[in-house]
């Protein structure tokens, strides 16, 4: 039943994930914009999204859901299998399998440097007015995600609330 849930959730949580690294990356460039020599770096978000979903076991969808099954989202220490105890006839079996996902950013691909437009004297290739519409960009897109996901928390949590 939980590993359903979660997998409703899988994709608005990797790509959560990976525009969170990319916000990263982006305030990094900003940061380092009067850095001499520093090399400004992004990640390209549909092939490291792509790269999460396969990675985490999203890549074989269901032709009859649009819900890939991944592994369910837990601490990185809880790796064995767990049971529930069953007090009552009515309660559920609990035989999902706990393991981690998320880690380490090495799952979003190889990090990639910009081409400059126009390259600085010191080496620098950051473009600030590049790097903040970017930043801005992916701002809004992550914003988006987080409210398509609180959309379908709500739906579910009607839906649960309505046969009461």
């Amino acid at each position: 039943m939980l590993d359903k849930l979660d997998a409703e959730f899988a994709f608005g949580r990797e790509a959560l994930d990976v525009r969170a690294y990319r916000q990263e990356l982006l305030s990094s460039n900003i940061a380092n914009s009067d850095t001499p020599g520093y090399k400004a770096r992004d990640v390209d978000f549909a092939s490291s999204l792509a790269g999460a979903l396969r990675k985490s076991g999203a890549a074989t969808g269901t032709a009859t859901s649009n819900a890939a099954p991944l592994a369910m989202a837990q601490p990185a220490g809880v790796t064995s299998g767990m049971t529930m105890a069953t007090t009552e006839a009515g309660h559920m079996a609990g035989k999902a399998r706990l393991t981690p996902t998320g880690g380490s950013s090495d799952d979003y691909g190889q990090l990639q440097y910009r081409i400059p437009t126009q390259p600085a004297l010191d080496g620098n290739t950051v473009d600030l007015d590049s790097e903040r519409v970017q930043f801005a960009d992916n701002t809004l897109h992550f914003e988006t995600g987080m409210t398509v996901l609180t959309q379908q928390i709500k739906g579910m949590l009607a839906a649960i609330t309505s046969g009461s």
